[in-house]
């Protein structure tokens, strides 16, 4: 097994460092500059604003042309901690609440081990991608001709799992993360006194049958053969007690894995929104973006991680995919390679991704860089 013990302490100490000091999507300027740092100091070859604000690092040993891509993000998310943990973010409003901080250490721990080992032949490209929290950093990146610049025979990222036990590394063919879409109605008539309805269309109403009907897409216009998810999270409409309002907006997000159920259930939400707009003598606008593709790992690419996961810790096949979003998806759809969760679960719990009491649990340090120095060695070897 690789021996990595020196090199946890100096990682915790990192992680946590990025943990005090988080940053929102394309605004990893701290983060970025210290992985470069770090990746300056192994003697790699380094790019940096890939992305706007991300960081490629390039390891090459041997002759072989092969090559193979490690994708950690890096950026955090808009909410306020509440662990009150020493190494608690000190910007308000901004906290490390999905683990990203972890997944640099990890990545870099990677970078540290496979320099001074070099069991490998080929290229290693080390990606520290920006803004994976609804922004697209992996979109940018691509477009910016990351495959081009830096070519990979696979690509892999991997991601924190609080669902699943420490020790325990899980993947899955094809489909592992859904399609993210959402969605934003507004109804608008003319407005007019609560007293006298008759002579004002009534956006409020015409919502509460846009909602009902809405939730009844999933169940009847969908096979129960496929999977989706429709959830409605947002009403805003009126300012007082004695006024209809002219306009109610409806907001909401959309779960699939199957371009064809995404294309029904957009398609039913502009008919609905249309036919509830005419009979209550409003006009409706749809607003519905797809933000996200499906995170879909290459068959022969998951295995590879599934072969590679077995010999560091337990392996373990997914069963079923996640409805949460990944834009990993953009890489995957320009490189084979495949989506894994490291498990981070402690014995008596803790909190889940995006909560305000999250912290990485760094026990799975050392799991995760055994992880990436396997799966390149594996690939490389």
């Amino acid at each position: 097994m690789t021996d990595i013990a020196d090199l946890i302490d100096p990682l915790i100490a990192f992680r946590r460092d990025i943990h005090a000091h988080p940053e929102l999507g394309f605004c990893e300027h701290r983060t970025a500059g210290r992985i470069a740092e770090q990746l300056h100091a192994l003697g790699l070859e380094v790019h940096e604003g890939i992305g706007r604000t991300g960081v490629v690092g390039v390891l090459r040993n041997g002759a072989s042309g092969r090559s193979i891509g490690l994708r950690a993000d890096m950026d955090a998310l808009p909410i306020e901690e509440q662990t009150n943990l020493p190494w608690a973010s000190k910007t308000p409003g901004t906290f490390h609440g999905c683990g990203h901080d972890g997944h640099v250490a990890m990545l870099l721990g990677a970078a540290q081990q496979l320099t001074r080992s070099r069991n490998f032949d080929g290229t290693v490209n080390f990606f520290f991608q920006p803004a994976e929290e609804g922004q697209g950093g992996a979109r940018e990146m691509v477009q910016e001709g990351l495959f081009e610049r830096f070519p990979c025979d696979r690509v892999f990222g991997l991601h924190n799992w609080p669902d699943l036990p420490a020790g325990t590394i899980a993947t899955r063919p094809g489909p592992i993360m859904g399609a993210a879409d959402k969605f934003e109605i507004v109804l608008e008539g003319r407005g007019g006194h609560a007293a006298i309805p008759q002579d004002t269309p009534d956006a409020i109403l015409a919502a509460a049958s846009l909602v009902t009907q809405m939730n009844a897409i999933i169940a009847r216009r969908i096979a129960p053969t496929a999977s989706a998810v429709l959830s409605i999270t947002q009403i805003h409409g009126g300012h007082t007690h004695n006024v209809i309002p002219a306009e109610v907006r409806i907001g909401g997000t959309v779960r699939t894995f199957d371009p064809a159920v995404q294309d029904k259930i957009e398609a039913s939400i502009r008919e609905i929104a249309a036919g509830v707009a005419l009979a209550n003598g409003l006009s409706a606008t749809v607003d519905y973006q797809r933000y996200y593709p499906a995170t879909i790992n290459d068959a022969e690419a998951a295995q590879e991680a599934l072969d590679a996961a077995a010999t560091v810790g337990i392996a373990q096949l997914a069963p079923d995919p996640a409805f949460t979003s990944e834009d990993f998806a953009f890489m995957l759809q320009a490189c084979k390679g495949a989506y894994i969760w490291l498990g981070q679960a402690k014995p008596d719990g803790g909190a889940p991704l995006h909560n305000p009491h999250y912290d990485f649990n760094d026990d799975v340090l050392g799991l995760g860089i055994r992880l990436h120095v396997a799966l390149v060695e594996r690939h490389l070897g």
